[in-house]
């Protein structure tokens, strides 16, 4: 294994494993140090014992590197890859085998931490037929949203690498802010030019329950909103969120209606919608998007946390838009945009 590629590999695991981003951001610094060496340096420096004075290159990632040059799986990655080999969630395997995509992904162009091209490539790597990029719209500065501006420009750069990338294709989309009154954050003529709309609240998440009923089912009736993303804001963990409160039914009932699919969010720290509104959202008769909302390569492989619980609750997997052809998802997609 190549000395960029094994530590590559780790970073991957790390993330998967939600090790803290500092331990994840060593481990790819330094394979990019290695990338922009090149081999003959990079055994030089080996040979020299000089691998710690190059930038970005410490203790830990020289090891994987001395390891690598000398032909063996370094030890530190054979111990990730031995605690991965531990299933993330119990359940869900079948529905997982279904899955082709994934509508709700993040890249460095907003508050991702990877380049377009590392997450595209990931996700091709871990057998996606399709993946959509929907960094963050504008009016959420925290996460650095897109500018229209920005987000035309980002167009072009999907295009440029799905011509390299073909069969495997990087859709285009949005996280768009489902702004107070329910419209949404971005010019409608965008909202009509990408392919995916994943619409989330990222904001007054602890308006009164009748505001935030209002509020959903302006934005779930749009015509540009495709997916409903973790639609009670909620956080488990360290740092827990309570639930935001609204009528889910009349919310469920009007994405049903509207053909607008609901989002079980894989996120370890979200789990949303929580079982109950899960099950509720399954009578309800709507359509579900399995999503990662990763915001780095290795959190790609998170599908399963989605699927466990989408088994356990009974989801169809036949109104799952994540395990439809990319063409069949863009013919949903526009022929909603059209009304």
């Amino acid at each position: 294994m190549e000395a960029s590629t094994a530590l590559r590999r780790i970073a991957f695991l790390l993330e998967r494993s939600q090790a803290a981003t500092y331990r994840v951001k060593a481990f790819r610094t330094a394979a990019d140090a290695v990338t922009a060496m090149g081999g003959d340096e990079l055994a030089n420096r080996v040979a020299q014992g000089s691998l710690e004075s190059v930038r970005g290159i410490g203790p830990r990632t020289a090891e994987v590197i001395r390891e690598s040059l000398a032909g063996a799986t370094p030890g530190y990655l054979e111990r990730l890859e031995e605690e991965a080999s531990e299933p993330l969630a119990q359940g869900g395997e079948a529905l997982l085998a279904e899955l082709r995509g994934d509508c709700h992904t993040h890249s460095d162009w907003s508050d991702g931490g990877s380049p377009i091209a590392e997450m595209g490539r990931t996700a091709a790597e871990l057998g996606h037929e399709w993946s959509v990029l929907t960094d963050h719209s504008p009016r959420l500065t925290v996460a650095n949203g897109l500018s229209p501006e920005r987000l035309r420009r980002q167009l072009d750069v999907v295009a440029e690498l799905n011509e390299q990338w073909a069969p495997f294709r990087l859709l285009t989309g949005i996280e768009c802010d489902i702004l107070l009154d329910g419209s949404l954050d971005q010019e409608p003529e965008l909202l009509e030019r990408v392919d995916v709309v994943v619409v989330s609240v990222h904001s007054k998440l602890r308006m009164d329950a009748a505001a935030m009923t209002k509020r959903l089912l302006a934005a779930v009736r749009n015509p540009h909103a495709d997916v409903l993303g973790h639609c009670t804001g909620r956080l488990l963990g360290k740092r827990t969120r309570p639930e935001s409160e609204f009528d889910a039914d009349e919310v469920f009932a009007a994405c049903a209606q509207a053909g607008t699919a609901v989002e079980i969010n894989c996120r370890p720290e979200r789990l949303d919608p929580p079982r109950p509104l899960l099950r509720r959202a399954v009578t309800a008769g709507v359509l579900f998007s399995i999503d990662t909302d990763a915001h780095a390569p290795g959190q790609l492989d998170w599908q399963i946390h989605g699927c466990a619980r989408a088994e356990e609750c009974g989801v169809p997997a036949d109104r799952v838009i994540t395990s439809w052809t990319a063409d069949r998802l863009l013919e949903w997609t526009r022929g909603k945009a059209d009304g």
